[in-house]
């Protein structure tokens, strides 16, 4: 593979920070800590460790399993105290689990967290926690997370089981391969096959998996404008990420996986009969992705994260006009 402008310009010393890079990285994260410093004082690392201050993530991991779960209640008429009860439960299931996950992250990439400016400050790589005392809050939180998913049908406990070597080893392939978005998207895309048993319906794969495309899909375009965010260290600290693989041609196949991730969507709401807001919802919602992926500049930092951040609507949007129809669907509107 030919090397784009950015790793053409790589340097292959550890970068060193100044001093005023490190200190301006100490307040970067102490202005961004909102509620967190509310918190006890010893509890603020394990609470960044979560990144409990950033929530994003939580969301887009959220979101994907409330499409399942919605999609799944509208096929089999789920009485509404069921559909509720699995939302409220994968909420919870996923604030864990995302912590869980950025936990694994960070003991992980422990040493390639200080290289990047944007990470040198995280628990781990600043030595604010050690890795014991990751491991032991690992431990907590996947103890957590198994009392969720025991909480919801049997059928979820080992169709949740099959995920774990993707949450568990996704964070290392970034070391080997360029495209490590590939398994993070595989990870975050699980929560729209979990949703079927988790409200008793059978997993139709005519409609799980379009939508688990369509999230894949989805989730490479999002997280390889993140990566872009940080290129620039990335290729001095050897990170591997599509935003290097791709480089100036990273807007083109945006909107390619942004046609075929649309066309997948649409199929599973097609195959899944589903009513007119689901419509709306996915017209709004992809013109919003659409217009994202046209606006943002890929190199600024800045903008690539807000346009990170703001999948997040995105992705409600399009949750929105299905669960819609489905309480149109039970009220026996249509």
């Amino acid at each position: 593979m030919s090397l784009n402008k950015y790793e053409a310009s790589r340097i292959d010393q550890i970068p060193v920070f100044e001093q005023n890079e490190l200190e301006a990285a100490r307040l970067a994260r102490l202005a961004n800590l909102g509620w967190l410093r509310n918190l006890p004082e010893k509890w603020v690392p394990y609470a960044e460790l979560m990144r409990l201050e950033k929530p994003v993530g939580t969301f887009l991991l959220l979101i994907p399993s409330l499409w399942g779960i919605t999609m799944a209640a509208y096929g089999i008429m789920a009485p509404l105290a069921t559909t509720v009860s699995a939302i409220a439960l994968f909420s919870v299931g996923a604030l864990i689990m995302r912590g869980a996950g950025c936990t694994i992250n960070d003991i992980l990439d422990r040493n390639l967290d200080n290289k990047v400016a944007r990470t040198v400050e995280r628990p781990i790589a600043s030595g604010r926690v050690s890795v014991p005392q990751a491991v032991g809050f690992l431990a907590a939180q996947c103890f957590a997370g198994l009392g969720v998913l025991l909480s919801l049908p049997f059928e979820c406990f080992y169709l949740g089981a099959l995920s774990l070597p993707f949450v568990f080893t996704y964070p290392l392939f970034k070391r080997f391969t360029y495209y490590p978005q590939v398994m993070i998207s595989i990870t975050f895309s699980w929560g729209c096959l979990l949703g079927f048993p988790a409200v008793l319906a059978p997993l139709n794969l005519l409609v799980a998996a379009p939508l688990f495309l369509s999230n894949f899909l989805w989730s490479m375009i999002y997280d390889s404008i993140y990566a872009h965010q940080d290129k620039r260290y990335d290729i001095k600290a050897g990170i591997k990420s599509t935003a290097l693989a791709w480089g100036e041609n990273t807007k083109p196949i945006l909107y390619g996986l942004y046609a075929l991730q649309v066309s997948s969507f649409l199929t599973a709401g097609f195959v899944n009969s589903m009513g007119p807001f689901f419509y709306l919802g996915a017209a709004w919602g992809f013109q919003r992705l659409f217009s994202q992926i046209k606006k943002v500049d890929l190199d600024t930092p800045s903008s690539c994260w807000a346009m990170f951040t703001g999948n997040i609507k995105t992705g409600w949007i399009l949750w929105f006009g299905m669960f819609i129809d489905y309480l149109v669907k039970i009220g026996g509107f249509f």
